[in-house]
């Protein structure tokens, strides 16, 4: 049985407040979060990284829609290390299932050679992206898997006339792909305005 805060609903109007959700990897409690500043990823100036750019370009990547989305949240899902255990958690995974049923939460997955090499996972309200996480494999090939996904997903995005990209917390890896933090209270106005409008997605 999912916590009431975890049913879709419930979790939809978490992100059009300016909240998002991060588990206890080991309670496997699930809490809402919001963060001053906000880390956001400009839409229209986005550029992919160079190196995945040249491998979609030279076909070393298939990148697909909505294809796996649990399989890529259970992908996001492995441990980094074991002193950076995972985030996401069985609720979770079960809630975001039930969104991406809805039409509300999106995969974006990068093949090569018929193996899902990479990806990412996020949620979709109006005109305003979350992104959750991503992951590569490179190990199979994946070395800039999750980039060229990301840069696949900023593309439609653009077509679509998204206006925001939130990615939460800004760090090293984030701040490379062109991540800026914005004021809590400049973010807010923007999400109220991109949640505002008929789902673009």
């Amino acid at each position: 049985m999912l916590d009431d805060t975890l049913e879709p609903e419930a979790l939809l109007q978490a992100y059009c407040h300016g909240a998002f959700p991060m588990g206890d990897p080991g309670m496997g409690e699930v809490s809402f979060y919001t963060c001053d500043p906000r880390a956001v990823l400009p839409v229209e100036s986005f550029r992919t990284p160079r190196d995945a750019r040249r491998k979609l370009s030279r076909g070393e990547f298939t990148v697909t829609v909505d294809q796996e989305f649990e399989a890529v949240m259970r992908a996001c899902a492995v441990d980094r290390t074991p002193s950076n255990p995972s985030w996401i958690t069985e609720a979770m995974i079960e809630c975001f299932t039930r969104l991406h049923d809805r039409g509300h939460a999106h995969s974006v997955e990068c093949w090569r050679e018929q193996r899902m090499v990479g990806g990412l996972y996020g949620v979709s309200i109006g005109a305003a992206f979350f992104g959750e996480s991503m992951f590569s494999r490179p190990d199979l090939g994946g070395s800039d898997a999750s980039s060229a996904a990301l840069g696949e997903l900023m593309r439609r995005l653009r077509e679509r006339g998204f206006t925001l990209f939130d990615c939460q917390y800004i760090n090293d890896h984030t701040r490379r792909l062109g991540a800026v933090e914005i004021p809590l209270s400049d973010y807010l106005t923007r999400l109220e305005a991109a949640v505002a409008v008929a789902d673009r997605w």
